[in-house]
């Protein structure tokens, strides 16, 4: 659920400067929200497009409203606002929606760790069990604009930007494999039009090998698909994990 509730609408005019979003609300007022996605946001929000925010009743913020999610002319729902996936996959964990990561005693967040000084997710830890390190991504990039089937087929892309962060990240999971420890990539997929999971090897070809190299390290790849509404995001089934040859 989002914080205050269910999400007010408005009509998308345009972002930039990368965090700022200027859009029209249904009685014509004129608003700036926060847009918190440091990615290019590909396909999740064009001018005229129906949005989502939330609003805030912190007084020390300059732009209470922040972007939440969009609906596509086409009828997906995307969440564009990746600091919830963390928090959705939390629950999911809580609830026992992840078969693949149930019966841990313990959950943290944001945990240090690594030779690169890094935070991991999620940690979970149970008794005479091997500590697991979830690393969450959240994927909104629906196809190709070079392979237009890819859309129709539901395939999605991580990262949708050059990322060095994100191989980092890799680096450190593999390095927690080589001590023992149990290290997962969770896919965390912020778009209904995607069904299936790929490397965005035409966007980060660094990524696309390196994430083969933590796989063949014993790194596990995850992903799950999300129903996204203006009252709140539910982590649901699990989607595939597609290595490209």
């Amino acid at each position: 659920m989002f914080d205050n509730g269910g999400l007010q609408g408005a009509c998308l005019l345009r972002r930039y400067q990368r965090f700022l979003a200027d859009v029209r609300l249904d009685d014509d007022t004129l608003l700036t929200l926060h847009c918190p996605n440091t990615g290019r946001m590909t396909g999740c929000g064009e001018p005229g497009w129906r949005i989502w925010f939330s609003l805030s009743d912190n007084r020390a913020r300059k732009y209470p409203g922040t972007w939440e999610v969009t609906q596509s002319p086409d009828g997906h729902w995307i969440g564009v606002n990746t600091a919830r996936a963390n928090g959705v996959v939390a629950s999911a964990l809580a609830a026992g929606r992840i078969r693949e990561l149930s019966g841990y005693r313990s959950l943290r967040r944001e945990v240090p760790y690594g030779e690169e000084r890094s935070r991991i997710d999620l940690l979970l830890e149970g008794d005479e069990r091997p500590a697991c390190y979830v690393e969450v991504k959240s994927v909104t990039l629906l196809g190709d604009p070079a392979r237009p089937a890819l859309a129709a087929a539901g395939v999605g892309f991580f990262p949708d930007a050059p990322s060095e962060r994100a191989s980092k990240h890799l680096r450190e999971l593999m390095r927690l494999r080589q001590q023992g420890q149990r290290a997962v990539v969770l896919f965390c997929v912020l778009h209904t039009g995607i069904q299936q999971v790929r490397a965005a090897s035409h966007i980060d070809r660094s990524y696309a090998m390196t994430l083969k190299q933590a796989v063949a390290h014993g790194v596990e790849l995850l992903a799950y698909g999300c129903t996204i509404t203006p009252q709140g995001l539910r982590l649901t089934s699990r989607l595939a994990v597609v290595l490209d040859e």
